[in-house]
């Protein structure tokens, strides 16, 4: 117990008090009971639980005697069983440097040595962390660092090396009011929403999967232009009736945590979009099952029920997808800079780059690296956590609308599951 000494510390106008222990209830009702007798002013309170250990801190500053308050303080420490600690200070608590920022670090596990590292980092970029929270522990583990003194782009550059270095996902976002409100949801469907890829599994039924695959996997890395690549792939459609529309689409497979990040993003009042080099044949249907705002996709010509192995209208490329995700933001009365955008292929690195957030998910080696932050598990509502969503935000939101649905990241849903 560590206590001031008024002889010593006559001037001192406030005492910061910490109390450390076993949390149990009432703790902070009746430091703040010692605090009213004395007549005192909170300047600062602050309380943390960590697996059942308590940490309250409070700035006071008392009308009357402080050796009084002081007292009453280590009484009230005493019939809990906590330590305190008591220290003197000297006028106001000292204001909040600008430059706030968010600093997300995800990890599947979440190793010591990388959150470390971040540290370190965000230390040497003068910031300071502020506030540390737990948003989810199972089946990733994600650890937000509310910041100040930071500037944003730098610190993601640096961020940017170390998540490659530690295998670990980092998310820096702007703080303070530009984390909260409203906002435009836009992903990429083909690997992100789904785990298919809808033009091979229209090819697997003209006997022609391997080799749309192979074009498909080239387009991706960025070896080929998409347009000629979607041109050549959709020949080896043609003479394919178009009821195989219906055979693909009860075929079609969720990304585990899809539903739980669309429905939790509604919740929130954000809208959503899907924006797909894919076919709006397939997307069009799912994006209307799950509630999603705006789709946009390319179009698959059909002659006498027949696909004539053609494109109709403009190609959706990294181009149009770009201007798709301004179109919608417009729409919505949103800036870009409340506009989040996910996907995995060079095809979505035009509108990952114009979008607030750009977030690669499970994505190829050119796209993780120009990206903002990047996502590496296999459950998309992890792109909650990146937007300071915990995963006790999102259960409490479904027990309150009783919904009947688990978070699938919560549960690590089967991926066995076609409709997760």
């Amino acid at each position: 117990m560590n206590q001031p000494d008024p002889q010593q510390n006559s001037s001192y106008t406030t005492l910061l008090v910490t109390l450390v222990g076993q949390d149990r209830p009432g703790v902070s009702a009746d430091l703040l009971a010692a605090a009213a007798a004395a007549e005192s002013v909170v300047l600062d309170l602050e309380q943390a639980v960590v697996r059942g250990r308590l940490l309250l801190t409070a700035l006071l500053q008392p009308a009357g005697d402080a050796e009084d308050l002081s007292d009453a303080i280590a009484g009230v420490a005493g019939r809990h069983g906590l330590t305190a600690t008591i220290e003197p200070g000297h006028g106001d608590n000292p204001a909040r440097r600008t430059g706030r920022a968010s600093v997300v670090v995800l990890g599947a596990p979440l190793r010591s040595g990388g959150l470390a590292a971040v540290t370190a980092a965000i230390g040497e970029q003068h910031a300071n962390i502020d506030r540390i929270r737990r948003l989810s522990r199972d089946p990733v583990t994600t650890i937000e660092l509310d910041l100040s003194g930071a500037d944003v782009p730098t610190l993601r550059r640096h961020l940017a090396l170390i998540a490659a270095d530690h295998g670990v996902d980092i998310a820096v976002t702007p703080g303070g009011l530009a984390r909260r409100g409203r906002r435009l949801l836009v992903m990429d469907v083909d690997s992100t929403l789904i785990r298919d890829e809808v033009i091979e599994l229209l090819a697997a039924h003209a006997g022609r999967e391997q080799e749309v695959a192979a074009v498909t996997e080239r387009a991706m890395r960025g070896e080929l232009d998409f347009a000629e690549s979607l041109h050549e792939r959709v020949r080896c459609l043609a003479g394919l009736d178009e009821s195989v529309f219906e055979e693909v689409r009860g075929a079609v497979r969720l990304t585990p945590g899809a539903r739980t990040l669309v429905r939790t993003v509604r919740r929130l009042g954000f809208s959503v979009a899907v924006v797909s080099g894919g076919f709006l044949e397939i997307v069009g249907p799912l994006a209307a099952e799950l509630g999603i705002d705006h789709a946009h996709a390319n179009r698959l010509e059909v002659s006498d029920g027949k696909l004539t192995g053609r494109v109709e209208g403009t190609i959706v490329d990294r181009a149009e997808k770009a201007r798709a995700l301004r179109r919608f933001a417009a729409e919505e009365g949103l800036p870009l800079s409340r506009t989040v955008a996910v996907g995995d292929g060079a095809n979505d690195l035009d509108m990952l780059a114009i979008a607030g957030l750009g977030v690669a998910f499970n994505a190829k080696p050119v796209v993780r690296e120009q990206a903002d932050a990047s996502v590496n598990v296999p459950y998309l509502d992890a792109v909650l956590f990146m937007l300071g969503i915990s995963r006790e935000d999102v259960e409490e939101a479904d027990r309150v609308t009783g919904d009947g649905e688990t978070s699938d990241a919560i549960r690590a849903a089967s991926l066995d599951s076609p409709h997760v």
